[in-house]
């Protein structure tokens, strides 16, 4: 599926490398600026190997060069344990390299993933992101998700954000011809 110039995919096995090589980007330029959010042994290709092949993680391609990563998931008891299966799919971990920062990638993998989860018959998409960080939460205002709630995990409190989908005139067709995982 192709947004404003930039393609989104699941990612095929091997390619943990790929996804991995994004999240560790977007996670250094956290860390420099004083914000960090993923550990560095938690975004080792050996760790997301097994999701990325089960088929749970997406590329973003633009100019034929991986631009960004997100992982898309029909559950997440963690922060959504009352989520009934089917109702919602979860987007997680979506990273942009700096040199494609600005919303454009960000943005097509949000509608890849809006139209995977229609496609799966949910009626949301849902995200959460640490609640302190208003930028971010800023930009999945600005792209259609309402603020949900907030939920303490740990030491942490997550706003919780819900995207509402139509639902489909017709029957199902899945964006990306890979449908592993989901």
């Amino acid at each position: 599926m192709s947004s404003g110039g930039v393609a989104v995919r699941p990612a095929h096995q091997g390619e943990a490398e790929l996804v991995a090589s994004v999240l560790e980007e977007a996670a250094e330029w956290l860390r420099q600026r004083g914000d960090p959010l993923w550990s560095a042994s938690e975004l080792e290709p050996s760790v997301i190997r097994r999701d990325v092949d089960a088929g749970h993680y997406l590329l973003a391609f633009a100019a034929q060069q991986v631009v960004g990563a997100a992982r898309l998931t029909l559950d997440d008891p963690v922060c959504w344990p009352e989520g009934v299966a089917g109702e919602a799919a979860y987007l997680h971990r979506l990273a942009v390299r700096r040199a494609h920062a600005g919303g454009t990638v960000s943005r097509a993998i949000i509608n890849f993933c809006c139209a995977r989860a229609r496609a799966l018959g949910c009626s949301s998409l849902r995200l959460d992101c640490e609640a302190g960080r208003r930028r971010l939460r800023s930009l999945y205002e600005g792209v259609g998700f309402a603020f949900h709630s907030e939920r303490v995990i740990g030491l942490h409190t997550v706003a919780r954000y819900e995207k509402r989908l139509p639902k489909l005139s017709g029957p199902p067709v899945l964006p990306g011809a890979d449908t592993r995982g989901l």
